[in-house]
């Protein structure tokens, strides 16, 4: 029997990662639970457990009193002369180890003390997912659509269900029984049924770690990324900086012929992703934050996070995006309160000198090539992380 208990402690440990100690533990409280309800009481009964071995004995510890007429309580007292059969010239007042055979115990108590070592497993199980799933807590994982729950979703994870709710549902994804997707874990909360873990396909940082992922540079600390604001399904901007200036930050995250990036796309079902290079300096991080559109200049107050900005005329539209979706990530993405003007529209404007700085913002400036409908052609395509209001 003891053979068969510690190969069953092993598959416990090795298939749902509960330790041994917490069932040894277990099995003491159980036969505790048996001995109170096979006696009525358990307050001096003492369980002996060889871990090595899983032999284990039951005793309850009595008191030797003077007369076999003074045993007021069997289950605490004990005669001089029923003493003597265990231990060598019994004194009153010694205490004694007297064994119980387990074996005796009855069918209730026996079924209760299966039921504690059973509750014990259960609470033991859902300690050690959700200790698992704590830990990847804000990082994305893998999963497999279950089932729909109303509008929200059960995504199997492995050794637990998360549920992915229909606020953190990308709109226009159709998520089908087996499909296999990426998930960011928000939050893992500890349940009287077990841990309750949410996910989410919207976060921004859903695309931070597939980044991560995907790009070496970054998971070895040579790129950094720098912020991320998104529109889930639709566009996202992210802002690298490369902390080797022999490392190309942007070159980097989209790889050859754009193979890293793409991943990215396909995982995200087609969202758009534009990388672009971090900038310390304001004017340079917002000019290129509002790529694919050409800027002629930029005026920036750091003070009050607010910047000016004039592009060619035939740019407007381009700069400022679809529904203003491309000017709104660049807000996002810089933290700055973007105002962008047409050529002709800032030379109307009072007080809007941007002729004065002509020179130095189009110094060294190279422009990138786009198409008609606004998609990069340069290598400052694909990827991002919100990083502040709308």
């Amino acid at each position: 029997m003891s053979k068969e208990l510690m190969e069953a402690l092993d598959a416990l440990e090795k298939e749902k990662n509960i330790s041994k100690e917490s069932m040894f533990k277990a099995i003491e409280d159980s036969l505790v639970t048996a001995c109170k309800n096979n006696f009525g009481k358990a307050d001096n009964i003492m369980i002996e457990l060889d871990k090595e071995t899983c032999e284990f004995k039951v005793y309850a510890e009595k008191t030797v009193v003077e007369t076999a007429d003074d045993v007021m309580d069997p289950m605490e007292d004990i005669s001089p002369e029923d003493a003597a059969k265990i231990v060598k010239n019994p004194q009153v007042g010694d205490l004694v180890k007297v064994p119980l055979d387990s074996k005796n115990f009855g069918r209730i108590a026996t079924q209760n003390a299966k039921n504690v070592i059973l509750q014990k497993i259960r609470e033991e199980e859902r300690g050690a997912i959700y200790n698992e799933y704590f830990e990847k807590e804000h990082d994305i994982v893998t999963g497999v659509v279950q089932r729909y729950m109303g509008r929200n979703i059960s995504i199997n994870l492995g050794r637990a269900d998360a549920i992915l709710n229909e606020n953190e549902q990308v709109k226009g994804e159709i998520y089908r029984p087996n499909d296999r997707i990426k998930v960011y874990i928000l939050e893992v909360r500890n349940g009287n049924k077990g841990p309750r873990i949410l996910v989410s396909r919207t976060h921004p940082d859903l695309v931070k770690r597939l980044f991560e992922q995907e790009v070496t540079e970054i998971k070895d600390g040579t790129v950094e990324v720098k912020a991320i604001a998104r529109e889930a399904g639709s566009r996202t901007k992210i802002a690298v900086s490369s902390t080797n200036p022999n490392v190309d930050a942007v070159g980097a995250c989209v790889g050859l012929n754009g193979s890293r990036v793409n991943l990215i796309v396909d995982e995200l079902r087609g969202e758009k992703i534009d990388v672009i290079g971090w900038d310390e300096n304001p004017g340079n991080l917002i000019q290129n934050a509002l790529s694919p559109a050409k800027i002629v200049a930029v005026f920036a107050d750091p003070d009050e996070k607010t910047a000016k900005v004039v592009v060619p005329d035939y740019q407007l539209s381009l700069a400022i995006g679809k529904e203003g979706q491309n000017a709104r990530l660049a807000a996002r993405l810089t933290g700055y309160k973007i105002d962008i003007k047409s050529e002709t529209q800032a030379k109307d404007a009072p007080g809007f000198r941007y002729e004065d700085y002509l020179d130095d913002e189009e110094e060294g400036y190279e422009e990138d090539e786009y198409t008609e409908e606004g998609e990069f052609e340069s290598e400052d395509i694909a990827a991002g992380e919100e990083n502040g209001e709308e």
